[in-house]
């Protein structure tokens, strides 16, 4: 079975329906590249999906190793280079709650993200800007 089931809408706007949940999401061009910005573009999921991985990942550390990032936020920033137009870079700032996490809980954050699988399956041409603040 699919995994994602998306259909053009016309006007630059696509629906794209996750076959398992039926959950739905709108795509829009950017209104830089002759969209009406009323939605996530392309490109912006793909920036979010760096964020949610990280964040999926390491909550997944800190729960098998017995600590808590509930709360955590992270701030998304992609960056689109001209010519020929892609994500040239995401910046991803990870913010967390006051928890005064150890040296060695940070380590695992910081491994957990860069090595989520989205972070992974990153063009190496795209640069990945990560910044942790604890």
């Amino acid at each position: 079975m699919e995994t994602v089931q998306t259909v053009y809408l016309g006007e630059l706007r696509t629906k794209a329906r996750h076959s398992q949940s039926g959950v739905e999401i709108i795509t829009d061009a950017p209104t830089d590249n002759n969209g009406k910005g009323e939605a996530f573009s392309p490109t912006d999921l793909l920036a979010t999906s760096l964020g949610s991985c990280m964040l999926t990942i390491m909550g997944i550390a800190a729960y098998t190793h017995g600590f808590n990032i509930d709360n955590t936020k992270v701030k998304i920033t992609k960056i689109m280079s001209a010519n020929p137009r892609k994500v040239s870079e995401i910046i991803v700032e990870l913010n967390f709650p006051p928890n005064n996490y150890s040296e060695k809980e940070k380590k695992f954050f910081e491994i957990a993200a860069k090595t989520c699988p989205v972070s992974l399956s990153l063009h190496p041409d795209i640069k990945q800007t990560i910044i942790f603040n604890y």
